[in-house]
């Protein structure tokens, strides 16, 4: 029976015998004296095999990397010099009097502790991925953050319940993923997008306080911080306002890096507008740790020479800003052209920019080719408004608010870091007074921004009726670092109210029912005031174990391609089961 596991073998255990299992993670043979680096969960422990125990000897001469190995041996001081500060078994070394194989391994594909893999083969090899080092202690991070979450929600008197995987397919903005019902010919379950109308019906069935871990699912387009199933901390309470669920979960996130990192969040989060960080930050999940601002300029640009400035400052919808880069004025034509092809990824046509080589000098001390087409005015207005001093570059973005924001915003973000701009903190932040609704431009109809089940403001709701756009929903994200890490709102709790919104964004009231008739039937039933949010588990662990995506957080995850490399998903079913769905692959 094993004693301990192999990293936490100490110098509490000098003198003795001690029985370990594990994989071998290095095998030495330094001149008839074999060493054996055993490792598990835990750690490394290194292991001396002496010639004077032949038996024992002969096993070690035999054992390959990755072989499982149980080890009967004595514990003493490593030699002077050859201590281990970095391992907690550093101090010490086993002496073996007995090995034994357990299972042999093949020549792995790669070594433990090679951190220059591609990620295809660690996805396709994913069971021998999960042994190094740094995947065990992200995926053991993990598991400290959800429990430490569930320590607090615990505390605070949430109730632990599970909610249905195969549900109804509704409209919640991305795919869904769909499940054939081989009874019910022709007709699909849905994965669910998130647990978003099953928490609303717990709370109008009076549990009050609900709370899951849970994998939710959706079809889209991937990235570093997304993937077809991923895990939500998914919360919802009654009789609570944006001001009381905000704390709460505020609380929750400070005592969860208190636990786990030893570190201090601030106490309160800084909370800013939606609007506020559009404006500023050209984004709803600003990167704090960047001290770079925008500076608006389309009213002080109508009049200029400068088409391209002038046109957009005077149509319905643009935007013109400026990002002015401290020291940018060292930028070489190459980089600011590098610069140029990263905003186009978010639809900027161009990037102008102006180098403030002498701001005593006016127009003669700007460097760029726009300046000859800007009056004094206009470019007084500029130096001014951002603040340039000498030696700095100032960018600019002018196109629809939105290309504006995106372009401007991610750059703000890129320059901040690759300029040694961003300051080394957690910077957390709330977002608040979100728009109930966003316009549809391909579709001329207003889509929800969060989701159809969101709160107006106290006296927004004529604004469903009357201006859409106009309205401003009860909806709060939580943002660290520049990932938005939660979010969530108070919900309609009225049937009347989500009438209202169902027909700001054109769903008919057949339709209503025939998608949502649970939830509006409910809502006629005593349906108490009720509110809550959900938390990126992936991203937080993500954040937290400084990995470079969510799939380093995650012990089987898919790739960007939505595959499983593992088990060859998806792949194709036979003809019988297909039959028994009634369904025909074209």
């Amino acid at each position: 029976m094993r004693t301990n596991y192999s990293g936490l073998i100490d110098s509490s255990y000098l003198g003795q015998t001690v029985t370990l299992y594990g994989w071998v993670h290095r095998r030495r043979d330094h001149g008839g004296v074999i060493f054996i680096d055993l490792r598990d969960r835990e750690g490394l422990v290194q292991v001396v095999i002496d010639p004077d125990t032949p038996d024992t000897f002969a096993t070690a001469d035999r054992v390959r990397s990755e072989f499982v190995l149980k080890i009967e041996g004595k514990v003493r001081e490593r030699p002077a010099g050859t201590t281990n500060a970095n391992l907690k078994s550093g101090q010490i070394e086993v002496l073996a009097k007995d090995i034994e194989i357990l299972n042999a391994s093949l020549t792995p594909p790669f070594q433990m502790d090679d951190d220059n893999l591609s990620e295809t083969i660690r996805l396709e090899y994913r069971y021998l991925d999960l042994r190094r080092p740094q995947m065990q202690n992200n995926l053991k991070l993990r598991y400290r953050v959800a429990m430490a979450v569930r320590r607090y929600l615990d505390a605070q008197g949430f109730i632990d319940i599970e909610t249905p995987m195969l549900t109804k397919s509704t409209p919640e903005g991305a795919r869904d993923y769909l499940v054939p019902s081989r009874v019910h010919h022709g007709q699909f379950f849905a994965l669910p997008q998130s647990p978003q109308l099953f928490k609303q019906l717990l709370m109008m069935s009076g549990f009050d306080r609900y709370y899951q871990i849970t994998k939710c699912f959706r079809d889209e387009d991937l990235r570093a911080d997304r993937q077809p199933e991923f895990t939500q901390i998914d919360i919802e309470t009654s009789f609570l306002g944006v001001a009381e669920i905000t704390a709460l979960m505020e609380e929750m996130i400070r005592t969860l890096f208190r636990d786990v990192l030893s570190v201090e969040l601030p106490d309160p989060f800084p909370r800013i507008t939606f609007q506020e960080a559009m404006s500023k930050y050209g984004s709803d999940k600003p990167d704090l740790r960047v001290p770079l601002v925008l500076t608006e300029l389309t009213d002080a640009l109508k009049d200029v020479e400068f088409k391209v400035f002038r046109d957009v400052a005077n149509s319905a919808g643009g935007r013109i800003a400026a990002l002015s880069v401290p020291g940018g004025g060292q930028l070489s034509r190459k980089e600011i052209d590098e610069y140029t092809q990263f905003v186009a990824i978010y639809g900027a046509k161009g990037l102008a920019y102006i180098k403030v080589n002498e701001k005593a000098k006016g127009r003669d001390g700007l460097q760029s080719p726009i300046v000859k087409n800007l009056s004094e005015d206009a470019l007084s207005t500029i130096l001014e408004r951002t603040g340039a001093a000498d030696g700095d570059l100032i960018f600019f973005g002018a196109d629809k608010a939105k290309i504006v924001n995106d372009a401007l915003g991610a750059l703000r973000a890129r320059i901040g870091h690759d300029r040694g701009l961003a300051v080394k903190e957690w910077k957390p932040l709330w977002v608040v007074d979100f728009p109930m609704f966003e316009y549809n431009d391909d579709e001329k109809r207003w889509d929800a921004l969060h989701h159809p089940f969101t709160s107006p403001m106290d006296g927004h709701e004529d604004f469903l009726d009357s201006d859409p756009g106009q309205a401003l929903a009860k909806a709060y994200d939580m943002v660290l670092n520049g990932w938005e890490i939660g979010g969530g709102s108070v919900r309609i709790h009225r049937q009347d109210v989500q009438s209202k919104v169902f027909g700001a964004l054109g769903i008919s009231a057949e339709d209503a029912k025939l998608k949502f008739g649970f939830l509006l039937d409910a809502l006629q039933f005593g349906a108490p005031p009720h509110g809550g949010l959900a938390f990126g588990l992936d991203r937080i662990v993500t954040m937290m174990a400084g990995a470079e995506s969510i799939r380093d957080v995650i012990a089987f995850p898919k790739t960007q391609r939505a595959q499983d490399l593992m088990v060859q998903a998806p792949g194709p079913v036979d003809e019988k089961q297909l039959r028994e769905l009634h369904i025909k692959v074209r």
